[in-house]
Formats: C-alpha cells, structure tokens, sequence
C-alpha cells in the first residue's frame, strides 16, 4: 500500500471499469456511487419494453479488488481541500480524484419537456404506464438520434396496438450512410411507426407536443433529443467546455486541476486526427480502463483512440452495425438481419464482462 487515496464518483460504464481497474494496484480506492447494481444505460429501450435486463451487482464487478464502495451521492466538490462532500454529509478527502458522472438528458429548455415528457432514466416508470393504461393510444418519441430510434422501434414491437410517432428536428438517423438510414425507416415503417421528420418541438403539453409544423397529440411523449453533462464539474469550478464537459488533457487530467481526471461523457476529450469523442460507451468504456491502467503504472502513453463501428438496436429481431472511419465518418457498408442482430447482442450483453 502507497497510502494514496484515489477517488471515483460515478458507476457508469466509465467510473466502474476505472475503480475496478484501480483496483488491482496498490492505492486505496473508494467508489462512491449510489447504485447497488449496475445502470445498463446503453439498454434502456429494453427496459421500457418490459424485457428483462440482466444488471451485474456493483460488488460483483468489484469483487478481488481493492474498492470501498459508498453507496451514496455526491452533492458537491472542495476541489482546494480536495474532498468530495456527499449527501449525508460526509466529507472524504482523496489524493486523486476521477470524476466519471457521466451525462443525462437534456431538456434543451423546451417549455413543459421536463414536466410532461418521460426520458430515458425513467425506463421503468415509462413501461409502467405504457402496460398499465386503460387502452392504448399514441407514445410520441422526441429524438432521431440513436437513443430516439432504439426507443421507437422497441416500443412499437413490444406494444403493438399504440401508435407509436418518431418525431425529429432534422432527419431521422441522418448522420448514418445512405443505407443505414433506409434500413431504418423500412424497419419503422414495418413495425407501424409513424416518422415525423423536420419538425422541431417547441413545447410539450398534457396533450402531447406543439411543433413547428403543427400539433402532434400523445398520450405519452419520451424525449430522446439530447445529452447534457452532469452540471457538477462546472459547479465545483473545473474547467469545462461550452457544452459542460470537463476540459482535459491528453491523460485525460482536468485543465484547470490536473490531479482529477474526468471520463465518460463528462469529458470534453479531444484526440490528434478526430477531434472531440461523443458521448457514448463506446468511447467512454475505453477512458475509464486507460485512467486505471495509467495510475496503477501500466502506461505513461497519452490516450489514444479510433472508432470502429455504431450499432442501433431495432427491436428484438433487428439491428443495424454501422461501419465508420477511425474518425467517425462512416462508411458505406452496414450489417443488418440476424448477423447485425447478433452482432449488437453480443457487444451489449458483453460490456458488463469487459467493466473488469
């Protein structure tokens, strides 16, 4: 034992696999975190559908490491006292801390979308009120990024007799190649979803959506627009971004404190011949295993990353594996049908394998 204390707030896909990487050195580790199982964020759309979601415990991610986890939240940062406050009023100080909070939805301040709309942290809420309706109606899902589509094309298999309305901003899958995003539409088109694209929300109501080409009326609206980082590193005074995300450097140490890290999409990483990651698990898995690997003295090496592939769950029976460029543009090769679908399973079902 060094006597160093090094501290991870979060349990994402981030925060998990760099405590349980930290883990296997010599310092003292402490997670604090107030999941006792792990949140599967990248499964949501299952949730919602009623499907069964295998979440590992915390403790059995941890298990033969050198982790103290603290099933707690944290409320608040004393980055010149390095300590970390947490909601009951505890105060823990660290040597290192690596700040992996992660993200949530944004609102983007649409009048009535916090109050009217369910997001996708509320997965469990949102099926319950799906299954437990007197008589079906009309679910309008607000996003036509990946997180919107997974939602839509769930829903719509799982619940049948609802209507359910994918409503974008812009183009549905737009940044996807030109037969990625057909593939899309033809499997919403197959499984009833109507698509409303180019049609920006403006408010959300008891009623369901005003936009700007018209009234769309909904019994249950799901936003899926955005991501927005957890405002706590810009609370506490770390350096961020425009968007809240934490700056960094190439070790992944904040700008302004550079004995904290931050992964995940709390991070605003940028990398030579990409440019600034998107959140994702893909790229925030990566952080989180290269942050433990450096400060348990496996490598002194900047971090360094390419991607590969983006793959969009289309219901139970359908997928879609994007191919992409080392720098996110994609190809124009895609995988559908059972291969796509068994290649999507097998990444999703094997990442709580990988958090060790």
């Amino acid at each position: 034992m060094t006597g160093k204390h090094i501290v991870v707030i979060g349990a994402g896909y981030a925060g998990l696999s760099a405590a349980a990487g930290i883990g296997r050195g010599q310092d003292r580790v402490t997670l604090i975190a107030p999941e006792q199982r792990f949140h599967h964020r990248v499964r949501q759309h299952e949730i919602a559908a009623g499907r069964r979601v295998a979440r590992p415990d915390v403790a059995h991610v941890l298990r033969g490491r050198r982790v103290t986890h603290l099933a707690t939240r944290v409320t608040e940062l004393d980055l010149a006292a390095r300590k970390v406050v947490t909601e009951d009023g505890g105060r823990l100080a660290y040597d290192t801390l690596v700040y992996a909070l992660g993200s949530r939805t944004a609102w983007g301040a649409v009048p009535g979308a916090a109050e009217h709309a369910y997001s996708a942290e509320r997965a469990e809420e949102l099926h319950r009120r799906i299954a437990g309706a007197p008589a079906p109606g009309t679910v309008a899902v607000v996003g036509g990024g990946a997180t919107g589509i997974e939602l839509a094309t769930e829903l719509a298999e799982a619940y049948p007799a609802w209507q359910v309305r994918l409503v974008a901003a812009g183009r549905v899958g737009g940044w996807l190649s030109e037969r990625g995003r057909a593939h899309v539409l033809a499997v919403l088109g197959r499984l009833g979803a109507r698509v409303d694209e180019e049609r920006p929300v403006t408010a959300v109501t008891a009623d369901g959506l005003e936009t700007a080409g018209g009234a769309i009326p909904a019994d249950v609206v799901v936003w899926a627009a955005s991501l927005a980082a957890h405002p706590l590193a810009a609370e506490a005074g770390l350096a961020v971004a425009e968007d809240g995300r934490a700056l960094v450097d190439g070790h992944l140490r904040s700008l302004s404190h550079p004995e904290v890290h931050v992964v995940g999409d709390a991070a605003a990483v940028e990398v030579p011949g990409i440019g600034r990651l998107r959140m994702a698990c893909a790229t925030a898995l990566p952080q989180g295993r290269y942050v433990a690997k450096l400060l348990t003295g496996r490598t002194a090496e900047p971090f360094a990353f390419r991607y590969a592939t983006q793959c969009i769950s289309l219901g139970r029976g359908e997928a879609l594996v994007q191919l992409i460029h080392p720098d996110d543009s994609v190809r124009p090769r895609v995988v559908t049908g059972v291969l796509g679908r068994l290649v999507k399973a097998g990444i999703v079902k094997g990442l709580p394998l990988s958090l060790r």
